[in-house]
């Protein structure tokens, strides 16, 4: 298999738009994406010594001169390490110590962050990158490296201590791609919006390097903007969107939702959170089929899908794993467990990471036999339907019970006037523990939904007794992550 796609799309489709920017409008056709990378490339390798297995770091807000620094280390078979802009000195410090980068490339608003320790790397300004990127040249770089080489190291937020570095080959690249085409049915027409941030796997991996594997349009946006992705859904007629409940919730809040010509968009893709039957209705009735979806930086993340047309009968499921993807659901023993019970999530496939960068202990306890165990709890139903009920980590024992708070979460949200909802658990002296639960309500919502005591009624109403929270904490808004989760470690 060819691992150059950009080198096939510029012989293929050269005057084709591989990206263009969402706030300017400036794009660049795949002969020039495929030149920049050829500029880049050749910089590293002459200017920085960059080769095979060196680690190049990156800290910068979504540009499109990025894209072309992966696939410029793609062609030295060097390593791209993306690093959380929101992270403190002491986390860059720690990512570029555990990856050992030969280089570091930083956008100027960042140079604080790294001000310290500066000595000990060399740093390269992305302004200049830029300014190497554009220039005209016709500098060849072979493309070098196979399958199995590693092409970017992405850190993934742990519970506890420092983020540990999920090692991504380019043949997990190809075959996530492979099973995001199969399974959204992507193609050289197609034009998606990526907002997600580029140290995130969702930047990169839901929708952005499979359009670049069928040379597809991608329009990159430095941040969230509701308004703009709406009008660009309209102007680029977008095809596919992609989103968290969340996103989802602040499109149709726009006032530009009920406005914007959306009839170019096939269905939207969402992944992080079940989304409310409500918020499905409400796109649907603009003519947007949702399609629920399930992954994890450590494998794919293209995982499963759920198929549009059954996103009301069988709202809150991730469907059914995509097409290179082995699944099952086991025991604490590592069997199988029947129709509707609770087991972790394990898979197995091509789409799988190599381990976890420096890190063996954790990646033994991750991959074992040949499977990756998620720490997500899900159940099969009679019809092969996966539903996750919730992290492994996040599951509590109130009275001798399990107590999964995705299910509590979703009898939540169920209550009109609920925008969001999230249960932790905590310490309990007669119970061990208990639930405690977090929402925000919508705006219109009456102040008798706002009460603790009729949430408590409802919960009662669906939910054994041991599930009901014992605290409800009424907030203006949950806590999110860079990619539109809730941020469960921010509650107490």
């Amino acid at each position: 298999m060819t691992l150059d796609w950009l080198e096939r799309w510029n012989r293929y489709s050269p005057e084709n738009i591989a990206v263009q920017c969402g706030e300017t409008g400036r794009a660049i056709s795949y002969r020039q994406f495929y030149r920049q990378a050829q500029n880049i490339a050749a910089y590293l390798r002459d200017e920085f010594g960059v080769g095979p297995r060196d680690r190049v770091a990156c800290m910068a807000q979504n540009e499109i001169e990025y894209l072309s620094l992966f696939y410029a280390c793609q062609r030295l078979n060097a390593i791209l390490v993306p690093v959380n802009f929101r992270f403190t000195s002491s986390e860059v410090q720690h990512i570029l110590r555990d990856s050992g980068a030969k280089a570091f490339v930083v956008q100027p608003d960042y140079f604080p962050v790294v001000e310290k320790f500066k000595d000990e790397i060399r740093i390269w300004d992305f302004t200049q990158l830029m300014d190497c990127a554009r220039k005209e040249s016709d500098i060849q770089v072979p493309f070098t490296g196979d399958a199995e080489d590693s092409c970017m190291i992405l850190y993934t937020s742990g519970t506890t201590g420092f983020p540990k570095g999920a090692i991504i080959s380019h043949r997990m690249i190809f075959w996530n791609s492979i099973n995001t085409g199969l399974r959204l049915n992507l193609t050289q027409n197609d034009v998606v919006v990526t907002f997600l941030p580029l140290f995130h796997t969702g930047g990169w991996n839901v929708l952005t390097n499979p359009c670049f594997h069928r040379g597809a349009k991608v329009i990159l946006l430095k941040k969230f903007d509701a308004d703009l992705i709406l009008d660009l859904c309209e102007k680029e007629k977008v095809t596919v969107l992609f989103g968290v409940p969340t996103t989802m919730d602040l499109l149709r809040r726009s006032p530009r939702f009920s406005e914007v010509d959306l009839k170019s968009v096939r269905y939207a893709i969402v992944g992080g959170e079940p989304m409310p039957l409500e918020l499905i209705q409400v796109w649907e009735e603009r003519g947007i089929p949702i399609r629920q979806g399930y992954g994890l930086t450590e494998f794919g993340p293209s995982v499963f899908s759920l198929n549009q047309e059954d996103s009301r009968r069988k709202m809150g499921s991730i469907g059914f794993p995509n097409f290179y993807v082995d699944a099952r659901i086991v025991d604490d023993e590592g069997k199988d467990v029947g129709a509707n019970e609770v087991g972790e999530l394990i898979l197995k496939g091509p789409a799988m990471m190599s381990g976890y960068w420096n890190n063996e202990k954790a990646t033994r306890e991750t991959i074992r036999n040949g499977w990756l165990y998620t720490g997500d709890l899900v159940r099969r139903d009679e019809e092969g339907y996966y539903f996750v009920v919730g992290r492994k980590k996040e599951m509590f024992i109130s009275g001798g019970e399990n107590v999964y708070p995705a299910e509590v979460e979703k009898v939540l949200r169920s209550i009109p006037g609920v925008r969001e909802a999230a249960v932790i658990g905590v310490k309990d002296i007669r119970w061990g523990e208990t639930g405690k639960a977090f929402i925000s309500f919508e705006d219109n919502a009456s102040g008798k939904a706002l009460r603790p005591e009729i949430l408590r009624e409802h919960c009662l109403k669906h939910l054994a007794k041991f599930k009901v929270p014992t605290q409800f904490v009424i907030l203006p808004d949950l806590p999110k992550t860079e990619s539109g989760k809730i941020a469960k470690k921010l509650l107490t």
